[in-house]
């Protein structure tokens, strides 16, 4: 039997679409389906009592080159509603410099203990050493820059009071003002779209990775993970989901930043972090086997297929070329595909000029991420995994 080149062509374009639009649109609404069918909040008979003492906690916060951020993140720690709870600042000082440590030795806390590592070996190894020395009950992972809300480490303790829960993961907000750019404008839509998905994730069966900024996990959950991982704030979830525990996320623990300015920058974040994704399934296959990974579906919808993204937009562009003499829709397809990427170029110029087009925003984005995602997918395949890192922007 021979199938005709415009059936194949047909095929692989359909095919294209239909992934993309699973990818993007259709994943998200499977999994809030899902959520909004199984969820069901626990009855007040069923909720376990608080613990007698309150958990202990151990901060774990790697930095490298953080004078000015390091000294206002542990104030902002310490000025919490949970510090009576702070049993340990652990702050691990990769390839340490004098600046940083000099604007630490002005904070006496008997809390705070900075560990200095002189040679640069990447976040993972400071974060292996760090959990070695965590006496708490509970290691609470942070990042230097972003800032705390009085009671976000309150509402991420609350979490435990369910013993089947072992990580969870803060919500990141981003600051705005009246002078946002595309790129930054554009941060705020797909981030917004990021934790919708993952909230339902989290009232389904679970959220496959956390907040790196700030997420919390049982210690006796913790296992090492190897020094050249890029995704520490995945992996170290996900070995604890392997074990049987539950991720979730906490809508209500919130950490401020600040997006990025620019395309550029918000691509060298994103660049790492989808390398890291290829990454993870060559240090853990079992992620990647349903038998292993109890959150398969999630992890390879949410994280995997996203790499396809840019091959499938590319595969959608030229069949559509080719099927132009087939049928007066495929004119009108190519016509809508070619608006989107006008809506990205347009944002593109707009946002060089240091201006902004809020309707151009998503479809900035989504082009900005599809072309990370080669870069990334480029990184990956000649392995250019680098674990040190440097601020982005």
């Amino acid at each position: 039997m021979t199938v005709s080149l415009p059936l194949l062509l047909m095929a692989l374009f359909w095919l294209s679409i239909l992934l993309l639009g699973y990818i993007y649109v259709g994943y998200p609404l499977v999994i809030a389906f899902l959520a909004r069918f199984t969820w069901q909040p626990p009855a007040l008979q069923d909720q376990p009592a608080p613990p007698a003492n309150p958990r202990t906690i151990s901060v774990l916060l790697s930095a490298h080159h953080e004078p000015l951020t390091l000294p206002r993140k542990i104030e902002n720690l310490l000025t919490s509603s949970a510090a009576h709870q702070i049993q340990q600042i652990l702050v691990g000082l990769d390839g340490a410099d004098e600046e940083t440590l000099a604007a630490l030795r002005q904070i006496e806390h008997p809390v705070l203990k900075v560990v200095s590592f002189p040679n640069r070996r990447g976040k993972p190894s400071v974060l292996n050493d760090l959990a070695a020395l965590a006496t708490g009950e509970i290691l609470l992972f942070v990042d230097a820059r972003q800032t705390f809300e009085p009671d976000t480490i309150e509402k991420l303790l609350q979490r435990f009071d369910d013993p089947h829960i072992t990580v969870v993961s803060g919500e990141l907000k981003f600051l705005t003002s009246a002078h946002e750019t595309t790129a930054s404008e554009g941060v705020g839509f797909y981030w917004k779209y990021e934790k919708f998905i993952r909230k339902q994730e989290s009232r389904f069966r679970g959220v496959p990775g956390a907040t790196g900024a700030c997420y919390a996990l049982r210690k006796s959950a913790f296992q090492p993970i190897p020094a050249q991982t890029i995704l520490d704030d995945v992996l170290i979830p996900m070995q604890a989901v392997m074990q049987g525990g539950k991720c979730v996320f906490e809508a209500h623990a919130t950490i401020w930043d600040t997006p990025a300015k620019t395309t550029q920058h918000e691509s060298t974040r994103k660049r790492r972090t989808i390398a890291g994704v290829v990454q993870l399934v060559l240090l853990k296959p079992a992620l990647i086997l349903p038998w292993k990974n109890p959150l398969w579906f999630e992890f390879v919808s949410h994280k995997l297929l996203r790499l396809a993204s840019p091959w499938l937009l590319l595969s959608a562009l030229v069949t559509n070329l080719l099927l132009l003499p087939i049928s007066p829709v495929y004119p009108w397809l190519l016509g809508a595909q070619a608006l989107a990427w006008f809506l990205a170029i347009a944002g593109a110029i707009v946002q060089s000029t240091g201006g902004q087009l809020r309707y151009c925003a998503p479809f900035l984005m989504f082009a900005t991420l599809n072309w990370t995602t080669l870069l990334a997918e480029w990184d990956a395949l000649w392995n250019r995994y680098q674990v040190t890192w440097k601020r982005a922007g």
